[in-house]
């Protein structure tokens, strides 16, 4: 069982690592530190919340929040918190957080409905421990579907099956890229050219693949 992580213990770790951070990456930000607070104590309960504002937020909750979930995960290393311990730490901005929890528990219920009339699988795409967490927690008290875990590292996902499914599905992987096509005819010339703003090839890039991710309904 993991120790609690107090905010007294906690803070001025916390604050050394951020300070450099934001004075060595030039963001517009601030932030707090406090103890734990959430709305879905269920879900996520954690023991320190750090809190952004700033004029730079915006650029921490792109992408799914990616640069704000890049950062949190950054000082649980610099902490030297064990992975167990991860979400006993919570960094949030705009009440991204509480809002993701909400999405999440939505789009577990979407799925599973969608599973019961198709009894079809449905992967999730990937996300962190903390989001699959969340998905699982979701499903819990299902009983004619289940949430189970498939895959490893980046490509680790969420999968929502039939409750009676014996074998698990494969993870879906997303495709590789396809190699620039490097023939003469297609070699824009250095600097632009006519080709200039246009994706690698002479053409807007592909669409990406989706990511898929997962984890053991009881396996973080």
């Amino acid at each position: 069982m993991s120790k609690k992580f107090t905010l007294a213990e906690s803070e001025p770790r916390i604050r050394q690592f951020l300070d450099l951070l934001i004075q060595r990456t030039g963001f517009a930000l601030t932030y707090a530190v406090s103890a734990g607070e959430t709305v879905h104590p269920d879900f996520e309960n954690p023991d320190v919340l750090v809190r952004f504002t700033g004029q730079d937020v915006e650029l921490l909750l792109a992408n799914k929040a990616e640069l704000l979930l890049a950062i949190e995960q950054l000082t649980t290393e610099a902490l030297g918190m064990a992975p167990e311990q991860h979400s006993l730490l919570c960094f949030d901005a705009n009440d991204h957080r509480m809002l993701r929890i909400q999405e999440l528990r939505m789009s577990a219920q979407a799925a599973a409905e969608r599973v019961k009339k198709t009894r079809v699988p449905f992967h999730f795409s990937p996300m962190n421990s903390r989001e699959r967490r969340i998905l699982h927690l979701s499903l819990r008290d299902e009983t004619d579907v289940r949430s189970e875990s498939v895959g490893e590292g980046p490509i680790r996902q969420v999968v929502v099956v039939p409750a009676d499914l014996k074998v698990l599905p494969e993870p879906i992987r997303p495709p590789r890229p396809r190699p620039e096509d490097d023939t003469p005819r297609n070699r824009r010339p250095f600097g632009g050219g006519r080709d200039r703003g246009r994706g690698p090839g002479g053409g807007p890039g592909g669409p990406r693949g989706p990511r898929r991710d997962g984890d053991r309904g009881r396996r973080f």
